[in-house]
């Protein structure tokens, strides 16, 4: 069975690049295969709007979960509405999106041994592709120093209207543990909310049941009584250092990694919808017959290029991790949060211009000035993580 472009993975990434191949080339054959019986119900990708091009809010909005048009964080000291909006996207919807755009997938397909020229499945069979992406997942790299963010969810159907207007992107007044830890909520209807216990920690070990209690013990803080109906959990890497060309020197043949394989998200915020936006657009804007080679090339030059822009991103995670104290984290987001509307966008966006950067590190920061100095360098740990 042959097919144009094959994707290992039937996530975000694949999803993505899926819709943007078929909208570009409707004659390309493209086939995603995934181990898992159907699309998980453990996912919810959101991002800001301005996070995304045009031609891709215009894309995914119908698709959501959920549109609001502002959001808001709280800190013990300073509280905030942010006229920005943002939405939320399940793996229900963009599995059927990819379906109804021509691409196939196929669940419940384990890959025994994938290369640059297919797939073999562990029931033998061979699936042959001019062009192979991998978008399995996230997987240690020694080109890549990471701390986590680690989030246990609760999704409750509550017996009376919560009263949550927005999403509350940050709510740091809890009591701060495991590192910088703040709920985030997402209202999906008057009575249906989304409550996540989450922690920025230095180690990626999840108590899930902890967690899960911890949210539930807010949701009765806030007087919501209810049954939980949906559950998800997440252990995202945050970069602190990064060696793209490193990196990719060490995947020069091979299927082609994609989405948190690649090392494609936000390095402060983990938010990997709007990096696997850019990267479908990557694939997509090739011409001619698609391959694995060129493809590799074209994914390689824009995760370089990427990671340079991302420097400074990982400077402030460095900042957060290395040069302050776990429970005192939380006084450089609610620092940050005092900035300009238009600064907190651009961050969120990966599009941070020099002023933002010397905004943003200027004046009285929360962590002494000679902390910050030893945190610049990003080399160090990368020799310490090999």
């Amino acid at each position: 069975m042959t097919h144009d472009v094959l994707l290992a993975g039937a996530g975000l990434a694949n999803g993505l690049i899926a819709l943007a191949l078929r909208a570009a080339r409707p004659d390309l054959r493209v086939l995603l295969l995934d181990h898992a019986a159907g699309p998980s119900d453990g996912h919810t990708w959101s991002c800001h709007d301005p996070d995304l091009s045009p031609d891709w809010l215009a894309r995914l909005k119908p698709l959501r979960r959920a549109n609001w048009p502002d959001q808001e964080v709280r800190f013990p000291r300073h509280a905030r509405r942010l006229a920005t909006g943002y939405g939320s996207l399940d793996g229900a919807a963009l599995a059927d999106a990819v379906v109804r755009s021509g691409a196939e997938i196929r669940w419940n397909s384990d890959i025994a041994l994938l290369d640059a020229q297919g797939a073999t499945l562990s029931c033998g069979a061979r699936i042959e592709a001019g062009a192979v992406l991998d978008g399995r997942g996230a997987q240690p790299s020694r080109h890549l120093t990471v701390g986590f963010q680690k989030f246990v969810g609760v999704e409750i159907e509550t017996d009376r209207p919560h009263g949550v207007p927005r999403p509350m992107i940050m709510d740091a007044t809890v009591t701060q543990q495991d590192g910088y830890r703040f709920i985030y909520l997402l209202p999906f209807s008057p009575t249906r909310i989304l409550i996540e216990d989450t922690r920025y920690s230095d180690g990626g070990d999840l108590d899930d049941d902890a967690l899960a209690a911890a949210s539930h013990d807010y949701a009765r803080q806030q007087g919501w009584t209810g049954a939980e109906v949906r559950r998800e959990r997440g252990i995202l890497p945050i970069a602190l250092a990064h060696d793209a060309a490193g990196f990719w020197a060490d995947h020069a043949a091979g299927p082609v990694p994609v989405g948190l394989r690649a090392g494609f998200f936000h390095p402060v915020t983990g938010y990997s919808l709007p990096y696997a936006a850019q990267v479908a657009d990557v694939v997509a804007g090739l011409s001619g017959p698609p391959g694995t080679d060129a493809l590799r090339g074209a994914i390689r030059d824009y995760a370089i290029d990427r990671a340079r822009r991302d420097r400074f991103l990982r400077l402030l995670n460095r900042m957060l991790f290395r040069g302050c104290a776990p429970d005192r984290r939380y006084t450089l987001l609610q620092r940050f949060y005092r900035m300009p509307h238009g600064l907190i966008e651009r961050f969120y966006a990966g599009r941070l211009s020099v002023a933002d950067q010397l905004r943003i590190v200027t004046g009285k920061p929360p962590i002494p000035l000679g902390t910050a100095i030893r945190c610049l360098p990003e080399r160090p740990l990368l020799k310490e993580n090999a």
